[in-house]
């Protein structure tokens, strides 16, 4: 912002002395063409009464000396000298041979019919020069005519030393404007550099460094100071969710044992017709016990700021599957990897592992006997985990995440916690989670993390599984 702030005061006041120096520098260009042209046609005037005097006195050999030392005075300059016919009688170059006529040029032509020429013309070097053409008159009579012709040059070059003067004082002019402009933009974006430190603290879960309120112009004062407060607050209010969902999930785990071994203590004391809803009573504890669990370890996560690392992707792998195998065993599933070599991903401590599991875990839920669940490792670095199942609705799989959550249809003990604490993971590892309906049937629950050393593309985990109507 700082750059941003300091480009516009350059360019606006680019602007200002392109506005000043542009039309300051024309109309001095003008005013010394303007001056110079006057300066030629009056010393050609003058000249030109000198010539007359000397043509009606007969006094033809100081013609050459006039044109002369006019020319010598004047670096640069020529004169020419016609009688009344247009027959040259002098010229202070040399290059025409007296008495060559010049009747037929426009502006001896023009003096010569006592009319008075100053125009700008193109050389015999292809430079432009000025030339004034003045009738030697006296009266109407008319006894000559007289041509001073002098080279832009020396208005050109005066033109250019103005232009250069007017370029270096916009530079130094620009040159200043720049260092007053990052000085000020300095200070107007400190506290918004404060502001973004601290917003990037805040959004890590810990404010230790709050912006700067006592510097900048007074608007970013008061809003680091409300962010301040904000953010102050917000802590509060997130310590006291995180304590009480942690202190809420200690104190209930203790009361929850404790009534389900006094529910089993009652079995034998019962009718038998009651024990179908003795054991149903008991599965509810069991439910509500492994959901406080789940709360517990949403709670510790939560509170919990790790750094992503990388992980091996197909050490885990293997190693989840390994574990997971006898129990799909006694439901008579078997769990199967092939493909090549997932490589290595960037996950926070242990996440990897809660990730497999807690998807492995839906997917055997839901598995039919006799079916396989394959961890397929697809080119790419992708890991998928297919199963058989019967699938999950499009609408249940927009609602999936939600915690506490399950399908209106669903038949088995869920808690509603596991897809919640698995897209945590997924999102404290800097990836994302999405379900999609997996082909032949089952879920798709496609989990994308970052690759770990210098590889620029995404590694993929797709965890395909079946939920008929499930919740995780």
């Amino acid at each position: 912002m700082t750059r941003r702030l300091m480009l516009s005061y350059v360019a606006l006041a680019l602007l200002v002395l392109l506005g000043l120096e542009i039309p300051l520098g024309y109309l001095y260009a003008r005013g010394e063409e303007s001056r110079f042209a006057q300066s030629i046609e009056r010393d050609a005037s003058m000249l030109a009464e000198i010539a007359e005097e000397s043509i009606e006195k007969g006094n033809l050999t100081a013609l050459p000396e006039l044109a002369r030392e006019y020319a010598e005075d004047n670096p640069g300059a020529r004169v020419v000298i016609v009688d009344r016919t247009g027959r040259l009688l002098t010229d202070s170059a040399g290059t025409i041979p007296t008495g060559s006529t010049l009747a037929g040029e426009p502006d001896i032509a023009a003096a010569l019919r006592n009319r008075t020429t100053v125009a700008t013309s193109t050389g015999t070097n292809s430079a432009d020069v000025l030339a004034a053409t003045m009738p030697g008159s006296s009266g109407t009579t008319i006894r000559g005519a007289l041509r001073v012709t002098y080279p832009m040059t020396t208005v050109t070059d005066r033109e250019n030393r103005i232009w250069a003067v007017l370029a270096l004082a916009g530079a130094c002019i620009v040159t200043a404007v720049a260092l007053v402009a990052f000085a000020l933009a300095r200070w107007i974006t400190r506290p918004l550099r404060t502001l973004e430190r601290a917003t990037a603290q805040l959004a890590a879960g810990r404010l230790d460094n709050p912006p700067d309120a006592d510097s900048g112009p007074p608007e970013l004062r008061r809003l680091a100071a409300a962010f301040t407060h904000t953010a102050t607050r917000l802590q509060h209010l997130l310590q006291a969710q995180h304590g009480f969902a942690s202190e809420a999930s200690h104190q209930l785990k203790t009361p929850l044992t404790s009534l389900r071994l006094r529910l089993e203590n009652f079995e034998p004391y019962l009718d038998p017709r009651a024990h179908p809803s003795l054991e149903e009573t008991i599965g509810e504890v069991e439910r509500l016990s492994r959901m406080v669990h789940g709360l517990l370890a949403l709670a510790r996560l939560e509170n919990t700021a790790t750094t992503p690392g990388p992980v091996d992707a197909d050490a885990v792998l293997v190693e989840r599957a390994t574990m997971w195998e006898p129990l799909a065993a006694e439901q008579h599933v078997t769990i199967a990897i092939t493909g090549p070599a997932a490589g290595r991903v960037r996950a926070i401590p242990g996440a990897l592992e809660q990730i497999i599991d807690n998807l492995l875990a839906n997917a055997l839920r839901v598995s039919p006997p006799g079916t396989t669940i394959t961890l397929a490792r697809a080119p790419g670095a992708g890991l998928h985990v297919i199963d058989q199942g019967p699938g999950m609705p499009e609408a249940d799989r927009e609602r999936a995440f939600d915690r506490f959550w399950r399908a209106s249809d669903s038949h088995h003990d869920g808690t509603g916690l596991g897809l919640p604490i698995v897209r945590h993971l997924v999102h404290a590892s800097g990836g994302q989670i999405t379900l999609h309906a997996a082909p032949g049937g089952g879920l798709d629950a496609h989990v994308q993390l970052r690759p770990a050393g210098r590889e620029r593309r995404f590694q993929t985990i797709a965890v395909t599984h079946a939920a008929a109507g499930h919740r995780r």
